[in-house]
């Protein structure tokens, strides 16, 4: 599994002009799922989502997680972060799970997520999503 993980004053995913999901400050979470991830990845990854030091302390320093800081998140499928554009201009997404075995797994990170005490929201899995932050530092880490 891939994750690009910002953290945000907020953040909201939008369907065909409705709102689906939305966070207040916290992090926006992308997710990616390969064909070889198992639960138990998604259950890792969700682990180290909560418990990264991504947030100030006193000191100004990356001190407390989301968890440390009860921050919200909010988690977006997208499996474009499995692209491989190593050959050619068009990117191949041959190391992305189908549908059928990633949709569970994102769901499974959300559920690990929440079962560290952490706040959750969703986009819509397979859906065309509008995602709108508000960046805070920006911060933006890649994990995965």
């Amino acid at each position: 599994m891939r994750a690009v993980v910002q953290r945000v004053r907020r953040g909201a995913v939008r369907v065909g002009g409705s709102t689906v999901g939305a966070c207040g400050a916290g992090l926006v979470v992308l997710v990616g799922v390969a064909e070889e991830d198992s639960a138990a990845d998604a259950d890792r990854l969700a682990r180290k989502v909560a418990r990264l030091r991504v947030f100030p302390g006193e000191d100004g320093r990356f001190e407390r997680s989301l968890v440390d800081v009860g921050g919200e998140a909010l988690v977006v499928s997208q499996f474009t972060l499995l692209a491989d554009a190593s050959r050619g201009n068009r990117p191949s997404f041959a190391a992305a799970a189908r549908p059928a075995a990633a949709a569970p797994l994102v769901a499974r990170f959300a559920a690990a997520l929440r079962e560290e005490g952490v706040r959750v929201a969703t986009g819509s899995f397979g859906a065309h999503m509008e995602v709108e932050l508000v960046n805070d530092g920006p911060v933006t880490i890649v994990l995965g």
